[in-house]
């Protein structure tokens, strides 16, 4: 496969390509997308997460310590921050000391290494799941909405407008939609495998609003983002193209399981019930499962996020439609042998 070229932004600009890179959480879904597109491009790649991988110059470290890792970004000119909690169940604490402490020491690595610029992976979660229809940069971000997923996320971001704020390192903040593309745990394996379990369920009766990106498009956004100075001091949302009905995206799912009709669905409030109590007997059996009542209010949302900042100011726009991630995806599926039957259309 040729190497993919860098993406082009507005007035045909090329983004910079940092000469070295650092990522966290460079072994999850996307913090290996973008050691991959970096070092297609010609850039030198190092990273942490909780595992070492000696092949992509990964080390081990814990994000929610300072450590001989944080070292290991030295002479880099670029840190992308995408290592944080991603779940609704998780405990509190953990996200305390991992997606809000950690962003700070990612910062210090950043500092020290003498990096030219800091850009933080953060989420649309950040506006909370029932946003207004117009939400875009400038509508508040939540606290305290009873969801610690969500609240991480937007509380992460303080300690990156500090920094920015005091001159510590020019940083730029993105807000992706719900990424997708071959090896998303959230959004590809765990709900095919709870398909497959008879475990999978929608709220709204399947007409919740999904935004999908696919993992190729966000990956071109962070790079523009990075790499344009119009991108320091920034945050944009990084979008797809336009919101699907939850029930239109997980029909591929259902198709991939080998199963025939549509995502199984209720309403919200009968979802929430059944999934609080599927999460209770999973914690009595020692199985936790993401299928919780926050899941089900995720899932539920009505609105999506505006993208027209990231479109005019950097000049991204999103390649990859739906029907082309998903076969992307069910390519990459069936290179794992991960669907034993042809359920194609």
């Amino acid at each position: 496969m040729e190497p993919r070229p860098a993406p082009v932004g507005l007035a045909g600009q090329t983004p910079r390509i940092a000469r070295r890179v650092f990522v966290t959480g460079a072994n999850g879904f996307v913090g290996r997308a973008l050691l991959v597109r970096h070092r297609e491009l010609g850039a030198e790649v190092c990273g942490m997460d909780v595992r070492a991988d000696a092949e992509w110059n990964v080390v081990a470290g814990d994000l929610g310590e300072s450590g001989p890792w944080q070292a290991h970004a030295k002479g880099c000119d670029l840190v992308i921050h995408t290592a944080a909690v991603v779940s609704n169940i998780a405990p509190a604490e953990l996200y305390r000391r991992v997606s809000v402490g950690g962003t700070r020491r990612a910062l210090d690595a950043a500092i020290a290494a003498g990096a030219r610029r800091f850009v933080h992976v953060s989420s649309v979660g950040a506006y909370g799941w029932h946003r207004p229809p117009d939400t875009d940069e400038k509508t508040p971000i939540t606290v305290l909405s009873g969801n610690a997923y969500q609240d991480a996320k937007a509380a992460s971001e303080h300690p990156v407008l500090t920094a920015h704020c005091a001159g510590e390192i020019a940083c730029t903040i993105v807000r992706p939609t719900d990424v997708y593309g071959p090896a998303s745990r959230p959004w590809v394996l765990l709900p095919l495998e709870m398909i497959r379990k008879g475990l999978f369920l929608l709220p709204a009766h399947g007409r919740g609003r999904f935004a999908p990106i696919y993992i190729d498009d966000l990956v071109d956004g962070i790079l523009l983002a990075a790499g344009l100075d119009a991108g320091a001091g920034q945050i944009f949302n990084l979008t797809g193209f336009a919101p699907v009905p939850t029930a239109e995206f997980f029909s591929h799912h259902v198709r991939w399981a080998g199963r025939s009709g549509p995502p199984r669905s209720f309403s919200t409030p009968a979802a929430i019930r059944i999934a609080t109590l599927a999460a209770f007997v999973g914690r009595l059996l020692g199985r936790p499962t993401e299928a919780s009542g926050q899941t089900m209010l995720m899932l539920s949302k009505e609105h999506g996020v505006s993208g027209e900042k990231a479109r005019r100011v950097l000049g991204y726009t999103p390649r990859v439609d739906l029907a082309e991630g998903m076969r992307r995806t069910e390519t990459w599926l069936r290179e794992q042998g991960l669907l034993s039957v042809d359920r194609s259309p």
